[in-house]
């Protein structure tokens, strides 16, 4: 099949990561530890947008357009709070400082023996807030990550 439901989905968070002038590598990931966070209903999206750079030439009566800077942009983590998860618990103590940290998303959509997909990022955890709603709703943590890197992707690998 060409493409996969988003359930079985995870989404992980790591230590501190600087940025960097240059594209991360799944290399720069390695050597870091990372913490599913868990209860998770909705992941959001990512993924480069290039800012518009346009330009009104006034002799041809046209606007041009070039390509700016890329932003991955923010993802929209939605969670059921749990207040033991260990993954939670360190997306809110990330909110509270100006770091970045590292991310994993892993798809859930590893052929039959072999590997998922994987995406790799670093983000400041820029809000963690809850969410309260109505008497029959299920109180949420919601976490906004504002990605500084680009999204560096593994794709799903049959097994060996």
């Amino acid at each position: 099949m060409p493409f996969f439901a988003t359930a079985g989905a995870k989404i992980h968070i790591g230590g501190e990561l600087a940025a960097k002038s240059a594209d991360f590598a799944i290399a720069d990931f390695d050597a870091v530890t990372f913490t599913e966070i868990k209860e998770v209903e909705s992941l959001g999206s990512f993924g480069d947008t290039a800012q518009e750079v346009a330009f009104d030439s006034i002799d041809s009566k046209r606007t041009r357009r070039l390509k700016g800077t890329r932003s991955a942009g923010t993802m929209e983590i939605v969670c059921g709070i749990d207040y033991a998860d260990a993954g939670q618990l360190a997306a809110i103590a990330a909110e509270k400082t100006d770091k970045n940290y590292a991310f994993k998303v892993v798809f859930n959509d590893a052929p039959t023996g072999g590997t998922p997909s994987e995406r790799y990022f670093i983000a400041q955890v820029g809000a963690a807030s809850e969410q309260l709603d109505s008497a029959n709703n299920v109180m949420k943590l919601n976490v906004s990550l504002w990605i500084n890197s680009n999204i560096v992707r593994v794709a799903a690998a049959e097994a060996a």
